[in-house]
């Protein structure tokens, strides 16, 4: 069943609490105990920028089908404290069920349930998990082997108490349901890959031959340089810098000894990077950059998602030089970009920069599968033997693309300087021949990135009345929002890009359509973009500014409330 195919099932759970409560933990038992019984789920987190304290929530969704895109209201609300029950009261469904420690709704006493069969208060989350599971129909067999995975490696103590807690909440939950149990959930032979883009970026960049990243930790970027300092089996040097500056700047001494080499950072930092970006376009080293956006100006919100940096990343750098921007929608996306952006850095010698954010960061997608590279990408240092004894590093060719070497690769010396120079890299002031030269040899690449951008993927646009645009991480809520304006009879289609910078030369039907972008930004950045560089007439844009992703809903209830 595809993506597009209409569910029957389509519930979601949400998981609120304090920072420090546990409330991860709680969601990735209950996520992983439907995908074990063979529903595909769907998982993301939004949580306040604080280690303990405040309100934060694990969203989980289970559909007969994969749905993967983010919901704003709860089937079932599982809330950890008072103060969390009320700040997530308005997410819930009508109809829908509280199960709390105290107060309304179904009550468990998790703490004193806890105690009593785990031996400890820290067992509170099994409960709490365990009266989840009942609530939404999964036998509690299932559960037991999910919880004897996650915790084998601590000891059978251990494994033996969670498993106790977790039955203690699920038979509590069943006995206050009384006649309102519902009927256990078919078992179902589905088997699906659950995993987050910046899980697999990782694993992408080191299949692509990386084996250097310098970063400094920054959310939401920071997990992907954990990912690498935790797996030394991917090959990758690992390097924490003082500040991005730095990280920048040893990445592109790797790259420039001959390494594969990124950085990963967000808004703030990538702030801090653009000298270096622009000293990549002017020494025409390759070097990928993951840009994981967050709201800003400034620090902004930094543990919230936003789509604000587009502009900054096709803009950034003073000084003209070319650049690839791609923006993956999912985990599978994220492998193939990574790889594409590694080919096209280290073929095109610029820099290649990823967009991710937040919600990438920080949500499980279920995925049919994940593939990986077949192969490593083609290396593209040049050939040694082939190179004429006066080496010239910036030397002219129709396609601007010179011949690199790396750092004493057969013998030669590699001259590289951030001042405009001569082909053989010598610092030059020639105003009337080397330096046009050298300006247009730099953007000549530009021609050739652009013919190895893909289109963007469109849907349903033949008869479409109104097309929604949208890029990276909005592609499950836009399609589900097609889907369901479809459904009710409105002609409605989309068009979403993945590869972003150079944009292809592309052309649609302009009369009678009215094309609307939908972005995790308010200025419309995509819709300005497609306005400036193909002269598309985008009617307006659907925005969003409080942090929060864009789903279905959203963009179903801005889009009437403009068009009606």
């Amino acid at each position: 069943m595809s993506e597009r195919q209409a569910t029957q099932m389509d519930k979601s759970i949400f998981v609120a609490g304090a920072a420090g409560e546990g409330i991860q933990t709680i969601g990735d038992v209950v996520s992983r105990t439907f995908l074990h019984h063979g529903y595909p789920v769907f998982a993301s987190q939004e949580f306040e920028s604080r280690i303990r304290g405040g309100n934060s929530s694990v969203r989980v969704r289970i559909t007969d089908a994969p749905r993967n895109a983010p919901v704003a209201a709860a089937d079932i609300l599982l809330a950890l404290n008072p103060e969390a029950q009320a700040h997530y009261a308005d997410t819930l469904h009508p109809e829908g069920l509280v199960i709390a420690g105290e107060g309304a709704g179904l009550v468990i006493p998790f703490v004193d349930l806890a105690v009593e069969h785990g031996g400890a208060k820290i067992y509170a989350n099994a409960v709490a998990a365990g009266a989840l599971c009942a609530v939404a129909g999964l036998p509690f067999a299932t559960l037991q082997k999910v919880l004897e995975n996650a915790f084998s490696e601590r000891g059978e103590e251990v494994v033996e108490a969670n498993v106790a807690a977790a039955r203690a909440g699920f038979d509590q939950a069943l006995d206050e349901l009384g006649d309102r149990r519902p009927k256990e959930l078919p078992k179902r032979d589905g088997a699906y890959a659950f995993a987050s883009a910046h899980e697999t970026i990782p694993i992408a960049a080191a299949a692509s031959g990386c084996r250097f990243i310098s970063a400094y930790p920054m959310s939401p970027s920071t997990g992907i340089i954990t990912a690498f300092a935790r797996s030394p089996d991917l090959g990758v040097f690992t390097e924490q810098a003082e500040d991005e500056i730095a990280a920048i700047n040893m990445a592109l001494g790797a790259s420039a000894a001959g390494a594969r080499a990124m950085t990963a950072t967000s808004g703030g930092g990538f702030a801090l990077m653009v000298e270096g970006l622009s000293l990549a376009g002017m020494i025409e080293t390759p070097i990928v950059i993951v840009l994981a956006q967050r709201p800003g100006p400034a620090t902004g919100l930094p543990t919230r998602t936003a789509q604000e940096d587009l502009l900054f990343a096709v803009r950034a750098g003073h000084g003209e030089f070319p650049r690839a921007i791609l923006a993956p929608s999912d985990p599978q996306e994220a492998i193939d970009l990574t790889v594409k952006a590694f080919d096209l850095a280290d073929r095109f010698q610029i820099p290649a920069i990823l967009l991710t954010d937040q919600f990438l960061a920080d949500s499980s997608f279920s995925l049919d599968g994940l593939a990986l590279p077949a192969e490593i990408p083609e290396d593209h240092l040049a050939d040694p033997a082939r190179q004429p004894k006066e080496y010239a590093r910036y030397a002219s060719n129709s396609s601007g693309i010179s011949p690199r070497l790396a750092f004493g690769q057969g013998g030669r010396v590699v001259c590289i300087d951030s001042d405009e120079h001569t082909p053989e890299g010598h610092i030059t002031e020639d105003l009337q021949s080397i330096r046009p030269a050298a300006v247009e040899k730099r953007l000549e690449k530009l021609r050739h990135v652009r013919a190895e951008i893909s289109p963007p993927r469109v849907d349903r646009i033949e008869d479409a009345e109104t097309i929604l645009i949208g890029w990276g991480s909005t592609r499950g809520a836009i399609t589900e929002a097609v889907d369901r304006l479809r459904s009710d009879g409105r002609k409605v289609g989309s068009i979403h890009f993945s590869e972003l910078w150079p944009l292809p030369d592309l052309s649609f039907e302009t009369e009678s359509v009215a094309y609307w972008t939908v972005e995790g930004n308010t200025t419309g950045q995509l819709a300005g973009l497609l306005r400036g560089e193909l002269g598309w007439p985008i009617v307006g844009t659907i925005g969003r500014s409080d942090g929060l992703p864009i789903d279905a809903s959203f963009a179903i209830r801005e889009l009437m409330g403009r068009i009606s």
